[in-house]
């Protein structure tokens, strides 16, 4: 009899070892399992990112004089009966490149602009913030983020800061969002 309750002592111990095992904290391995894949999809996104923008024109050039450039095309702009859009930002943004390719490749938005704007990419970046000329249109890119628009008149007036997220759909923009803006801020002919 002895035995037998040593036995079953030993079996019931086994099982509650077994159990208590089964409960025992796993030292992190769960959550590994967890932030793994999300890690993971952080990192696909990001390279996809940056595939997308490998591709893309690049508008933007750190090295101009913006001030003078934009002193032309405000000439230009009386010149033809236009008004100038300034999109500011940078090589390094994505939503900048992804607007200005929506715009070049999408021909009705491409054909409102041509006829209605001189269009210059005023750049932000760590190689040229542009900063005297960001100040005198108020610093929007501080305020909106980029890319983000500046409307002038012909002469030179500015006459509408427009930010960019208001005219984004998904991961782009919507076609009749940004073709609004363009023919609301269009000049008025006549």
């Amino acid at each position: 009899m002895k035995k037998l309750i040593i036995f079953a002592s030993l079996g019931l111990s086994a099982f509650a070892f077994s159990q208590e095992v089964k409960n025992l904290p796993d030292n992190g391995k769960q959550k590994t399992a967890l932030i793994v894949p999300a890690e993971q999809a952080k990192l696909e996104a990001q390279k996809k990112a940056a595939e997308e923008k490998a591709k893309l024109p690049k508008p933007y050039d750190p090295k101009a004089d913006a001030q003078a450039d934009i002193n032309k095309l405000v000439a230009q702009a009386k010149k033809e009966g236009k008004n100038v859009m300034i999109q500011a930002g940078g090589n390094w943004c994505i939503w900048c490149l992804r607007f200005n390719n929506f715009v070049q490749t999408t021909p009705e938005l491409k054909e409102l602009v041509d006829k209605n704007y001189v269009y210059y990419h005023l750049n932000f970046s760590p190689d040229n913030k542009n900063e005297k000329v960001f100040a005198q249109y108020g610093n929007p890119g501080e305020k909106f983020g980029y890319p983000v628009f500046i409307v002038l008149d012909k002469d030179g007036k500015m006459i509408k800061v427009q930010q960019s997220d208001v005219l984004e759909e998904g991961k782009g923009y919507s076609k009749e969002k940004v073709k609004e803006f363009f023919t609301i801020w269009a000049p008025k002919k006549g």
